[in-house]
């Protein structure tokens, strides 16, 4: 068996020291541009959903059609949607290690591709307990896609039911 001479190994342990936080930087800023991007291009019509929230292949289906995109024709240039895809797809609830893209991932049924969040088991199940006069009757909120009129921490992805306040109703406790 061949050893490794001492220079070279050390040479090694230089290179993967100094190498490899400079990939994990690259890395992390490519990800903040493209949720950037994200932010940008969706907020600009709806709150930027958390990618954690659908599976990879929900993402796909969703800008696979962006000019029939709930009714609205959200086109964007092929390496902007690329890029967007590429974000929405590392961060999702299939690629998550997060609690909540957990729960998520384990309501959404392998062989379905959801297109609605709030279509999905878990958010469904997070909200039956709440009156639909509280919800779709309720003209500030309309819908559970309407994430932010309930859940202020919503586009930051926190969905803490304690901090939960209805519109017209005050502070949501089950």
């Amino acid at each position: 068996m061949k050893t490794l001479h001492p220079r070279r190994y050390l040479a090694g342990l230089i290179w993967f020291g100094c190498v490899t936080p400079m990939i994990a930087v690259a890395a992390h800023t490519s990800n903040q541009d493209a949720r950037t991007l994200y932010k940008e291009e969706c907020a600009s019509c709806h709150m930027a959903y958390p990618a954690e929230l659908l599976p990879a292949r929900s993402w796909q289906a969703i800008l696979g059609k962006l000019d029939k995109h709930f009714g609205d024709n959200a086109s964007l240039d092929s390496a902007t949607q690329q890029r967007l895809l590429q974000y929405l797809q590392a961060n999702s609830a299939d690629a998550a290690a997060t609690r909540l893209a957990q729960r998520q991932q384990r309501s959404i049924p392998a062989a379905t591709t959801p297109l609605r969040i709030s279509e999905t088991a878990y958010i469904r199940r997070k909200h039956d307990e709440i009156p639909a006069r509280l919800i779709t009757a309720n003209p500030q909120v309309k819908s559970l896609s309407n994430c932010i009129a309930c859940h202020q921490g919503a586009e930051r992805g926190v969905f803490n039911e304690h901090q939960v306040r209805i519109p017209g109703y005050g502070q949501w406790d089950d």
